[in-house]
This record gives C-alpha cells, structure tokens and sequence, in this order.
C-alpha cells in the first residue's frame, strides 16, 4: 500500500481525496513514460468521471502522448481493449462500488494488467514533485474518440459461450453502472432470456440500493418473477454475484465451485488448482477437498489473486465479493465473463444452480473491527497468538479464525468461522476482548 495507491488503484471522495490536479500529474506521468505512444481511458457513471477524464487527457497529451477516450466501459473491458489494441497503458475512472461521490483511477499495463508496485511508487513521487513536464508545438498529444470501438469487447465476449445458453430466463442487474448499457446488449446476442434492471444511470445512482453490494431488490425481483437466476454487478462491472431461483445469495465462494467443478470435467482446470484470498469460507475448501481440487490463498484484492494465478498458470481463481478472474479469458475480474461462464457450467452440469450449490456447506462468518493506535503491537503479541490457539483447538477443525489488520484504517479485522453463529459470536467477543486488554 502506498501514499496514493491502495490494493486497487487510487481512489477518493471526488474533489477532496482524490483531486483533479493528481489525475493531471497521473495522466502526465503516464505521457511522459509513453510519450508518442497511445494511452486508453475508460470510466463508469458516476457524475465526476467528465472531470477525471478531462485532467488525464490534459496530462497525458501536454506530456507528448495520445489519450484515447472509449467513454462508459467496464474496468475489464478496458483491460481487453489495452492488451488486443497498440495501447501503451490504460486507466479505468472507477471507484467500482463505492458510493456516487468517490471516484478513483485505475492503471493498466501494455498487457492489460494492473500495473506494478514499482511503478506505482514512481507515479506517486511524480504526484508529490513540484516539476512539470513541459512538451510544446508539434510535440503535444491529441485526444481521439474510441467508443465505437467497445463492439470488440463485446464480441469477444460473446466468443467465451461454449454453449447455446438461451434456455435461461435471468434477470440482470446492472448497479446502474458500467454495464448499464453492455449487459443488454451482450445477452441479447447470446440469445439469453434477459430482464435487465437498474441500467438508467444519472451519475448520482451507482449502486444506490442495487448491485452487488446491495442484493434486496434482485432478491425480490428474481422471486417475484420466477425466472433461473439473478446476476448483479457492481459499479465498474468487475465483479458478479448471483440470486437462485428461490432468492438465495450465490457468493464467489460457490461461483469457484460451480466453475472449478466445470474446469476440472472439462480437463481445463490448470494443476487441479485454484486461487482463492484468505477470506474464503471454509465450507468452499471442505467442499474442494471432497473433490479432490487443490487450492492456494492470497491476501485480501483480485490483484493479488491474479499475480498467483499469473505466476503459477492457474486457470480459475477469485474473491467471496465476485471477483472471479478465468485467465484463459481475461487478466482481471469480469462480470459479465463471470456471468457467461457460470451459466456455461450450469448447462455443461445438467443440473440446477441449487443442485449445485447444494454441495457447498457455508459455515456462520462473523468479522467485527476493533480499533487500535499500534497494528503491529497487537498482531505480534504473544497473548492474542495464545489465545487464538486456544480458539482454534476449541473449533476442532471445524471452523477457523482470521487475524488481519485494515490497510487503511487503525483496525483490525477479526474474523471468525464455526459451524454455528452462537459459536462465531462466542469467540469473536473473546478474541476482541483480547485485543482491547492488549492496547
């Protein structure tokens, strides 16, 4: 974590943490770096990506490159049209499922990828550098359209159905984001059974009660209408969660399931392996176990996900909150991916999606934030490293505990899994009672 960058991008209450000025001096940077080549950038709906976008491409082209605007996308379609393009770099203007108000700026690599932590820290001691960079005359940058260019994307997308999926009746909720527009238009070329909902965007009703952070009103929907399934995304359409016919949640936990399981009947599941972060529940890993599919966790951040997946070659991988990366397909998360491969798998199954999830038992989760003026103090204690032992034991493998600290905050994140909620309530009061006698 840096002074700017957190685990994905930058990003900030519009116009107080995060300003048009260090958008400029990104952009700038970025122009300086890649001066003559091409730089991409796309955004969501929230009413300050016209601002954001104007300083980058005020950056971008007063440093000599040319910025290249695709308008309204989603984060991983610009990462497809980064990589399949001459693109030099791209920046996403999104803070995916944040309120209206925040905004932040995501950059990409030549590959389509998150850009390193090397890199990151050179931008941020450009931000902080009172020098400029001054290109003049026929030198300067220029600003082209690129949005009628999102077609490829979407095309591409439409490549990745192994199946005709048009027997399914889903009903879409679009967050009243990037995928607002996309998702109708993708699934009406797949020929899929869609109802699409929440994709009149105002810039002010991003993921206002809907989405995937908010799933109440698709619940409802889905219920109400008795459709297959319901698949919502979030802000910048990254990431995906789903609703069974019955309303109940289908979390990334039992996405990587229904996909691994299809990975692996289909010989496509690279090592038998897949990426998870530390917060996964444990019902998905005895659910592994059962299937002999091996797994490996990364810390908490889809960028961290895919850097094991990337190292490694592992083909599936993802977070509890959507972020499911098929790096066959994409370099990032993506929702409308996400949603394309998890109905493949229900076809390629036979089943239900509730047959399916049926084989996952997700146990009672309980996370509770303790704020502390020393992280370090407490997380290296004797005492608390004691006393999680002993909680441990007391689970008797059926349940775990999850100790981290908040990369913003002076928290930390206390987290308990068991096989029923009296028991996470039980120990998380103990452990945090530990933590508030170590300070």
């Amino acid at each position: 974590m840096g002074k700017y960058f957190g685990t994905d991008g930058i990003r900030g209450v519009a116009n107080e943490g995060l300003k048009v000025e260090t958008a400029f001096k990104v952009g700038q940077f970025l122009g300086y770096i890649y001066k003559n080549e091409k730089i991409l950038i796309g955004s969501d709906t929230r009413i300050s990506k016209d601002m954001f976008e104007a300083a980058l491409c005020a950056g971008i082209t007063s440093a000599g490159a040319d910025a290249y605007v695709v308008g309204v996308v989603s984060t991983p379609g610009v990462s497809y049209l980064i990589k399949n393009n001459t693109f030099k770099a791209g920046i996403m203007i999104s803070a995916s499922h944040n309120p209206y108000y925040d905004n932040g700026i995501k950059v990409f690599n030549e590959r389509g990828e998150k850009i390193s932590a090397d890199l990151e820290a050179e931008i941020e001691q450009y931000i902080d550098d009172e020098i400029s960079i001054v290109i003049s005359r026929e030198n300067i940058g220029k600003v082209v359209d690129f949005s009628q260019r999102v077609d490829e994307y979407l095309d591409y997308l439409v490549s990745t159905s192994k199946y005709d999926i048009s027997q399914f009746n889903v009903i879409f909720d679009c967050a009243n984001g990037s995928a607002s527009d996309l998702a109708g238009r993708l699934f009406e070329r797949l020929n899929v059974n869609a109802r699409i909902i929440h994709n009149k965007p105002d810039g002010y009703n991003i993921n206002v009660e809907c989405g995937s952070t908010h799933l109440d009103s698709l619940i409802a929907e889905v219920k109400k209408s008795g459709v297959d399934l319901g698949i919502a995304f979030d802000g910048d359409a990254d990431r995906m969660l789903a609703v069974d016919s019955e309303g109940n949640i289908i979390d990334g936990d039992y996405i990587l399931y229904i996909c691994g399981m299809y990975l692996k009947d289909n010989k496509k599941l690279n090592h038998n392996k897949v990426v998870t972060t530390v917060m996964s529940n444990i019902g998905l890993y005895k659910a592994f176990d059962e299937e002999n599919i091996e797994y490996e966790k990364t810390a908490v951040g889809d960028k961290y996900v895919y850097e094991c997946m990337n190292r490694e070659n592992y083909s599936l991988g993802g977070e509890q909150s959507g972020h499911i990366i098929f790096k066959d397909y994409a370099s990032t998360g993506d929702g409308m991916l996400s949603a394309i491969q998890l109905l493949n798998a229900i076809k390629d199954s036979g089943k239900t999606v509730e047959q399916l999830c049926s084989q996952v038992t997700i146990y009672p989760q309980l996370l509770e934030n303790v704020r502390v003026e020393d992280k370090d103090k407490v997380l290296n204690s004797k005492v608390l490293e004691d006393a999680v032992k002993k909680v441990e034991e007391e689970l008797h493998g059926d349940g775990r505990v999850l100790l981290r600290p908040s990369g913003t905050e002076p928290l930390i994140r206390v987290m308990v899994e068991a096989s029923t909620k009296e028991l996470c309530q039980e120990k998380v009061a103990y452990l945090v009672n530990i933590v508030n006698d170590i300070m």
